[in-house]
């Protein structure tokens, strides 16, 4: 695994442990799911990315884990607003989703010219 794959992994692990002390109710409960999903999809679709057979597809790919950032950003920021006490843990998984998300569109600007 390389540096980014190893940042895009433990950045899933630590939404999985730290959703664990947000409490349990509806609104956040549909919330974690969605989180949960697009956190892991952004190593997923690097890693895929990473294995892909063409440069055509390794932009796709790229662009996907772009697009999974962002969506983590969003649902993280609701969490974020719905669960004050827990401000300082969610405002540090925005950060981390913020820079993967830069440095992947990093990556897709090389890519793209």
């Amino acid at each position: 695994m390389n540096e980014l794959e190893n940042r895009c992994l433990q950045f899933a692990i630590d939404i999985r442990l730290r959703l664990k002390a947000l409490p349990r109710n509806t609104s956040n409960t549909q919330d974690f799911r969605q989180v949960v999903r697009s956190s892991g999809s952004i190593g997923a679709n690097y890693i895929e990315a990473n294995e892909s057979l063409s440069d055509k597809d390794k932009l796709f790919r790229m662009r996907i884990a772009r697009k999974e950032a962002k969506e983590t950003i969003y649902w993280l920021t609701i969490l974020k607003n719905t669960n004050p006490d827990f401000d300082k843990e969610l405002v540090d998984l925005v950060n981390e989703a913020d820079e993967l998300k830069r440095i992947i569109s990093a990556i897709i600007k090389k890519l793209d010219h």
